[in-house]
């Protein structure tokens, strides 16, 4: 009897989502770690906070197509490990990474409605009439966007010493299983 492997990789639209997500949260985190540092009204403040929008509104486009490719085709491997408390615990942190990232797409469109100040994506359409929040809001929506986006951070981060971990200490294949197969 001929058994076949299980696939080794995941498929490359999984892993194009997955790295196109983590480089725009990272953006996403770095650039209000720059602006809200700069002096209010500066060009490089505001175009920096343009692009965080533009890239917010690209953070909702990768979700849902994640969650529609992931319920839908999206290829699902084996567990890497054969603990069951270790796949539980990845299931858990992708399911919550998940939730805390739609949580942020949303909170961020409610805070910047609650602004009632351009919502653009890379200046096209303006969004900022579509939905009216109270603007008595902002202070806590901006809050909420805050802290979730350092939980945001620090689970991704552990997430990332998680796979390094399995990749150098384990050497368990984890890691390249999200690593685009080169030819």
């Amino acid at each position: 009897m001929h058994q076949t492997s299980a696939p080794v990789h995941y498929d490359r639209l999984t892993i194009a989502l997955h790295w196109l997500t983590a480089l725009d949260v990272i953006f996403l985190f770095a650039s209000y770690q720059v602006w809200s540092r700069l002096e209010k009204g500066t060009p490089l403040r505001h175009d920096l906070q343009s692009l965080h929008i533009s890239f917010g509104l690209l953070l909702a486009l990768l979700m849902v197509v994640r969650i529609v490719w992931r319920i839908s085709k999206g290829r699902r491997l084996p567990p890497a490990s054969p603990s069951r408390a270790a796949h539980v615990g990845a299931k858990s942190v992708h399911g919550l990474l998940y939730l805390l990232l739609i949580a942020q797409v949303v909170l961020g469109f409610l805070f910047r409605w609650a602004q009632g100040e351009p919502f653009a994506f890379f200046g096209f359409g303006d969004l900022s009439d579509l939905v009216y929040i109270e603007s008595s809001l902002r202070k806590l929506l901006g809050s909420l966007h805050y802290y979730n986006a350092w939980l945001i951070i620090v689970l991704a981060g552990g997430h990332a010493v998680v796979a390094l971990l399995h990749h150098y200490a384990l050497r368990d294949g984890t890691l390249k299983r999200m690593i685009p197969k080169l030819k």
